[in-house]
């Protein structure tokens, strides 16, 4: 049987970003995944606050120079990578000098969020997928956790769905307590858009600002399981999971978290035969 490949598309990962909830998964549990004999991948965004030098991060030549426009601008993507060699696990970092570079993550010094967070998410997203094409690397489960991650069920399943990289790739949409504040702009739909997406795909956000329950809500519609990952999740959402007859996992305990996961990745593989 061939080995189980998960991609982890991850909003914030420690050491790179402070540990909270999100950060301090998304460092564990692809280490401890990889440990159960499953390949891995693992992205997050170069956050200006990421520390290049510390962390030795260094570009990638091979992988960076491919343009992605968004809202007709022309942003770079670029790609540097780094190495957590306690856990002998490499991380991608996404990056582009106009929507990464300031020294914060989400929101500025006053805790302000930023406008073009919607953008960013776009950016990244589509970013991680370009890029893990060129890898040549086939995911079987592709694992999102942080907000931010929240397009790339759409676009897998509407953009990239015939593509021989992605067509066989499930879904799994980790949900955290981390609610923005600020809506996305009503002009979001528009700008997320891909060959293959519709307005029919998206009219559950058409035209209408997005708040942080509207944009889970949309990652749901097009995952293959959920996660709810904190007991902190708003209990709208919780009960959204519940009733929407997906396949979910409950928050898992500390104690036995890496063996939950490894077994709802084989229950979400077994469904989706």
């Amino acid at each position: 049987m061939d080995t189980v490949k998960v991609l982890y598309i991850s909003q914030e990962i420690t050491p790179y970003l402070p540990e909270n909830e999100v950060a301090n998964m998304s460092r564990y549990l692809p280490q401890a995944i990889q440990e159960k004999g499953r390949e891995i991948r693992t992205f997050m965004p170069r956050f200006g606050c990421v520390n290049e030098r510390r962390n030795q991060l260094h570009e990638v030549i091979r992988l960076s120079g491919m343009n992605l426009i968004i809202d007709d601008t022309d942003h770079p993507l670029i790609i540097k990578v780094a190495s957590i060699q306690s856990a002998r696990m490499q991380v991608y970092f996404i990056d582009n000098d106009d929507l990464f570079h300031r020294k914060f993550t989400v929101a500025d010094e006053s805790g302000v969020e930023f406008d073009d967070n919607e953008d960013r998410s776009i950016f990244f997203v589509r970013g991680v997928l370009e890029t893990v094409k060129k890898l040549r690397w086939t995911p079987d489960i592709i694992h999102c956790q942080g907000w931010m991650t929240a397009l790339t069920p759409i676009y897998i399943k509407k953009a990239f769905n015939t593509d021989p990289f992605f067509k066989n790739s499930k879904v799994i949409y980790s949900i955290y307590g981390d609610d923005f504040k600020k809506p996305f702009s009503s002009s979001f739909s528009e700008k997320l858009k891909l060959d293959g997406i519709t307005d029919d795909d998206l009219k559950s956000i058409l035209h209408k600002e997005v708040s942080f329950a509207d944009l889970t809500k949309f990652a749901l519609e097009y995952s293959d399981g959920a996660v709810i990952a904190s007991p902190s999740v708003n209990k709208e959402l919780a009960d959204y999971v519940a009733k929407s007859g997906k396949l979910y996992l409950p928050t898992p305990d500390a104690d036995n978290y890496v063996d939950a996961y490894n077994e709802f990745y084989d229950k979400v593989l077994e469904s989706c035969k």
